[in-house]
């Protein structure tokens, strides 16, 4: 089937901090996954059908997949050629096939997932004690299943997950009908707002699941029982508040519900992923110490799950804002305010190299502390400049105009001189654009 199709709404899909993923001439509309995971032996088997528009003349089609091997593929249920590399698949069309053709392509794969090595550390798919998870910031989406990994492309998913008897299994979006199979569980689940690829996921454990209301937004809370006590004094006990505090703050929560999940296992850092947020058992305590942690994750669903990026160098837009909600939640909650967080760290960054460029951190700090801090310092000395009504109108304008879309820095920047009838180049290219870090205002 062939459409008209507006190139023009796809950004390239290859991006320069990561250059070894993403896939450009095409765009998945969506994911459909059918999984078989053996938890004992770490075994995963699976078919992915993906719905694929086609952007430019083709005559093959590269995914991305790491780790796994590819038994057969199909295009348009025909069998079809296919050819692996250490990171790629390729996957060879009939015949040539023009722009604005729709395609299903189908792929048979098995194999033992593992994290990819990157310069980042190991992402991906992830062996727990007695389960696994999946963590795939930015590029590991690849060691599970056959993708466009990019955070330029959002698609929509389907996935079926078969595991044992015995473990709960949790992956994104509204959860469907669930069965057995050969004393199996079957798990299904559909995520229809549309999603970067590192932000699908599936947690398998040993959990209880327990439904929370969060203001009207689904809510649920998987953990080992183990540490029921503990979960409920951190999560059940607090999440509902900080949902009501960034609903005030950036507008209606974006996603049709939320989840969290904790580990049995101890994890260095918590993940968000696409309406869900995972931790492990050392984020909680029971002595709501993790408050931050917790408010981060959330606050993501509305920057970075909702709200993109159309490139990794503007993840500023992702963790300046995330890190701007702590101090919100700070504030909100009793504890000190956003201005006193704000000149708590800025003094902790004038201490550090003056070397970074928050708009174009470059591959290397994309992660570095400085991106989370400078950016959320960025934020406040925006709100100090157009007072609280301006700023706040500003963000809950920007996520509902943005809402499930991917941006730019240069979007924001348009975006704040729209809304307010100000032009703010100075304050923006001294905080975005040049590596000294400036005075508050």
């Amino acid at each position: 089937m062939s459409v008209d199709v507006p190139i023009d709404r796809y950004p390239p899909a290859v991006d320069p901090y990561t250059p070894d993923s993403g896939n450009d001439g095409y765009h998945v509309e969506s994911y459909d996954l059918d999984l078989h995971y053996q938890v004992r032996t770490n075994r995963l088997q699976g078919t992915a059908v993906l719905s694929v528009l086609v952007l430019a003349p083709l005559t093959r089609l590269q995914l991305d997949l790491v780790g796994l091997s590819v038994g057969e593929t199909r295009v348009d249920g025909r069998r079809a050629k296919h050819a692996q590399s250490a990171t790629k698949l390729t996957v060879r069309l009939p015949a040539a096939v023009p722009a604005g053709t729709r395609l299903s392509v189908e792929v048979d794969y098995a194999g033992k997932p593992r994290p990819r090595r990157t310069r980042w550390g190991t992402i991906g798919w992830e062996e727990l004690e007695d389960g696994s998870l999946v963590a795939s910031q930015p590029v590991g989406s690849a060691t599970w299943f056959p993708c466009n990994d990019t955070p330029a492309r959002k698609s929509r998913y389907r996935i079926q997950v078969r595991a044992e008897k015995g473990y709960r299994v949790r992956t994104n979006g509204v959860p469907g009908s669930h069965g057995t199979v050969g004393g199996d569980r079957v798990w299904r689940f559909h995520q229809d707002v549309p999603a970067a690829p590192y932000l699908a996921t599936v947690q398998v454990g040993r959990y209880v699941e327990d439904e929370i209301d969060l203001g009207g937004v689904p809510g649920s809370v998987l953990y080992p029982s183990r540490l029921r006590q503990r979960v409920r004094a951190d999560v059940h006990a607090r999440v509902p508040a900080m949902m009501a505090t960034f609903v005030e703050a950036f507008g209606p929560y974006p996603l049709p519900g939320y989840a969290v999940v904790v580990t049995d296992d101890e994890l260095e850092i918590p993940t968000e992923a696409q309406g869900m947020a995972t931790f492990g058992s050392n984020h909680v305590l029971g002595d709501q110490g993790s408050d931050r942690l917790i408010a981060h994750e959330l606050a993501h669903q509305w920057f970075g799950n909702s709200v993109g990026v159309r490139q990794w160098r503007h993840i500023w837009l992702n963790e300046g804002f995330a890190c701007y909600s702590e101090w919100i939640w700070s504030q909100a909650s009793g504890g000190p305010s956003a201005a006193e967080l704000a000149a708590r760290f800025h003094a902790r960054l004038a201490g550090q190299p003056q070397d970074l460029v928050l708009a174009d951190p470059g591959p290397a700090d994309m992660f570095d502390d400085r991106v989370y801090e400078r950016g959320a310092l960025t934020l406040h000395a925006l709100r100090t400049e157009l007072g609280d009504e301006a700023f706040f109108d500003v963000v809950r304008s920007w996520t509902h105009d943005r809402r499930h879309s991917v941006v730019s820095t240069e979007d924001f920047e348009a975006h704040v001189r729209e809304r307010t009838g100000r032009d703010l180049a100075g304050l923006f290219d001294a905080w975005l654009r040049r590596p000294g870090l400036p005075a508050l205002p």
